[in-house]
């Protein structure tokens, strides 16, 4: 029996290893890189040697103890790890294929989407309140965790929490619905709310770290903007704010790509006081300007309908067309649209 286990747990390990698509930062010591020197990048956040090639020289000599030498070497054996070259569109195409796609709960929404939330990407939610943002990012911290075969994809969540509006018992709820276990739903959540923009970048340092530990396919952020509106106010700010978004946005396709996870944003909205506005049916529009257009990869619009139900449209995406779908908000979670 005791052989059966460890048996077992071996080809757990095995299971998780083929499935980290990363490099530990600890690989850059067989290259001659110093312990010490992988010690002052990890406390500046970054803990994969993928997170080392992705990023600018500029960046890594703003670390203590990173001299610039010191900088062109590590920036040079990472870059030999990591495939940062051209590929055929064949090779690209078999890589895109085997990403995973996390089900909303809803098959008529999950078929608008294409399957389902998209991993190594960015997708940002936007609409006004009671369009079901939020209850759909409490929906996917629970599917992410359900095994393939369930459209899911057998990994922890983390939950970033600007507005104070998380709720464990939602994620029970959900639960049930699929025959899981509450405890172990919410012991692969892993919660943090933030207070302002500099604690929520941080965050991120910590989530990077938590992931390079653990597998972790989801990660939330609800909602992305809802502190810049409150810790920047005025167009004398409006620069600085949307420098100090650029960077956060940056650092979570960042994960995305180091971690092969997928990232979810809600987004608030805002009247369009402008002369389109009376030639426009929806007058309103996600706040963010360009910096948060150009960083989400798929953006969806949800809005109210009858009763319980919403409704989602492709406002922007590389690949999906315009379109729409309903979905409803019930006792567990998203689902398929109620007749009214």
């Amino acid at each position: 029996m005791e052989n059966m286990e460890h048996a077992q747990q071996e080809q757990e390990v095995e299971i998780q290893e083929e499935e980290a698509n990363h490099l530990l930062i600890g690989k850059l010591e067989e290259c001659g890189i110093q312990k010490a020197d992988i010690e002052k990048l990890k406390s500046a956040g970054y803990y994969t040697v993928e997170s080392i090639a992705y990023t600018p020289k500029k960046a890594l000599l703003l670390i203590k103890g990173i001299s610039e030498a010191k900088a062109d070497k590590i920036i040079t054996e990472a870059s030999r790890m990591v495939p940062m070259g051209f590929t055929t569109a064949t090779e690209f195409h078999e890589r895109r294929s085997g990403m995973l796609q996390i089900t909303t709960g809803s098959g008529e929404l999950d078929k608008l989407l294409g399957g389902g939330i998209e991993t190594g990407a960015i997708t940002e939610l936007f609409g006004e309140f009671r369009t079901g943002k939020s209850q759909l990012c409490h929906m996917l911290a629970v599917t992410c965790q359900l095994p393939l075969t369930m459209n899911g994809a057998e990994g922890r969540c983390l939950y970033i929490d600007t507005e104070g509006t998380f709720r464990p018992e939602r994620l029970l709820s959900i639960a049930e619905r699929y025959n899981l276990k509450g405890e172990e739903v919410l012991e692969n959540v892993a919660y943090a709310r933030a207070y302002n923009t500099d604690h929520q970048m941080n965050l991120l340092v910590q989530a990077a770290a938590m992931m390079s530990e653990s597998r972790f396919a989801l990660l939330i952020v609800d909602s992305a903007t809802s502190l810049y509106r409150t810790d920047f106010s005025g167009r004398g700010e409006l620069s600085a704010r949307q420098m100090h978004m650029a960077r956060f946005l940056r650092n979570l396709q960042r994960l995305a790509d180091e971690f092969g996870i997928a990232v979810v944003i809600t987004n608030q909205v805002v009247a369009q006081v402008d002369g389109m506005a009376m030639f426009n049916a929806d007058s309103k529009k996600p706040i963010g300007g360009n910096i948060m257009a150009h960083s989400s990869t798929t953006r969806l619009s949800l809005r109210k309908a009858r009763g319980e139900n919403r409704v989602c449209k492709i406002y922007d995406s590389p690949c999906l067309p315009e379109s729409e779908a309903q979905f409803s908000i019930g006792p567990h979670g998203i689902a398929d649209a109620t007749e009214a």
